[in-house]
């Protein structure tokens, strides 16, 4: 029986200062990196996702050609190669074995959106390592995590989110993706750091 640890979207342009910065993305990136040093040898695999956009398209509709409704456009964030795309600083990413990048030209919020560099898919990746647990820690908890979790319920593994280790966009819609996510079968926790 194997585990795997899902890391969402720590990325600069998600945490303060970015161009889609969430409130307490800085500390959630800390409290990740504390939690690898202590739980990393549970895993075997960490998978870390990234938004990786075009920089010269809009990306499928994705982009706001105007002003952004935040539901569906947004504005310009996680170019691929900029500073924005990389992940937060704080965010120590040395035991994660693989990167996945997610977006690149069209919108994408699940992590099972994504490939690595090699081309691999999430569920290719899940299959070949045998996991059945998925633990899903990352940001924001109202978008890409909650997709993350749902798809991964979908692809019948048992998971658990940290809530101690997400941030929301918004209180209110955050708790609300946390109540959908249990409801559709997902572990509420803590991480205990």
């Amino acid at each position: 029986m194997s585990k795997a640890l899902f890391i969402v979207d720590v990325q600069n342009d998600f945490t303060e200062g970015g161009a889609l910065g969430v409130e307490g993305g800085d500390a959630v990136a800390e409290r990740i990196s504390r939690f690898l040093a202590e739980h990393a040898e549970e895993y075997s695999m960490i998978v870390a996702s990234r938004d990786w956009h075009d920089g010269d398209n809009d990306n499928g509709g994705h982009f706001a050609s105007g002003e952004p409704d935040f539901i569906d456009t947004w504005p310009v964030h996680c170019v691929g190669g900029t500073e924005g795309a990389e992940y937060d600083p704080a965010f120590d990413s040395s035991t994660v074995t693989h990167h996945v990048k997610k977006g690149q030209g069209r919108p994408a919020y699940s992590l099972f959106e994504g490939t690595t560099d090699e081309g691999e898919s999430v569920h290719e990746l899940l299959e070949r390592h045998g996991v059945v647990e998925v633990d899903i820690v990352g940001i924001a908890t109202d978008y890409c995590v909650r997709a993350s979790a749902l798809d991964a319920v979908e692809h019948g593994r048992h998971v658990r989110v940290f809530t101690d280790l997400v941030a929301a966009v918004a209180p209110g819609s955050g708790e609300a993706a946390l109540a959908e996510l249990a409801h559709a079968g997902a572990e509420l926790g803590e991480s205990g750091v």
